[in-house]
């Protein structure tokens, strides 16, 4: 797995400034199948307070790759995150930043996940307006329900 690990035994207190790189096997690692693609760069400033304090500023900035829910075509969404966190990576020398860029990355994606007005596929589009207006006739034929139809008229 690509981690975004930080050796803490390596170096001293003070401040430090990490880049990494997160890519699609970065959260295919994670074993997330809604990302398609990403192409997010996470700059990590660490501050280093004696043995079992550390602090870390996360800013996230790239774009991920999702699926449309309108019209089932990739999308790209920005990612712009600037959380500052506390962490405290305990007696472990080795500190991995994996599981926060990874959960900054999906809390940021937005919940309704479209393509702006007129950007989705045209043809799923065009599906999807005939159903929505669709003839009565025709809906009535195709409904689960057309069975029922008359089940409470009087007699």
């Amino acid at each position: 797995m690509k981690a975004f690990i930080i050796h803490l035994n390596d170096w001293a207190e003070g401040e430090r400034r990490l880049r990494f790189h997160a890519d699609l096997e970065f959260f295919q690692e994670f074993d997330n199948t809604e990302i398609l693609d990403a192409d997010v760069n996470v700059e990590a400033r660490v501050v280093k307070k004696g043995r079992e304090k550390v602090e870390a500023d996360l800013h996230l900035s790239g774009t991920v790759s999702v699926l449309c829910t309108r019209c089932l075509e990739p999308l790209e969404v920005h990612v712009d995150q600037a959380p500052a966190e506390v962490f405290t990576p305990g007696e472990n020398p080795d500190w991995d930043l994996s599981q926060a860029v990874y959960d900054y990355v999906c809390l940021s994606l937005p919940l309704q996940r479209v393509h702006p007005e007129g950007a989705c596929n045209p043809d799923t589009v065009r599906f999807l307006s005939h159903e929505e207006r669709g003839d009565e006739e025709a809906g009535a034929k195709n409904s689960p329900f057309a069975a029922l139809k008359g089940l409470f008229d009087s007699k």
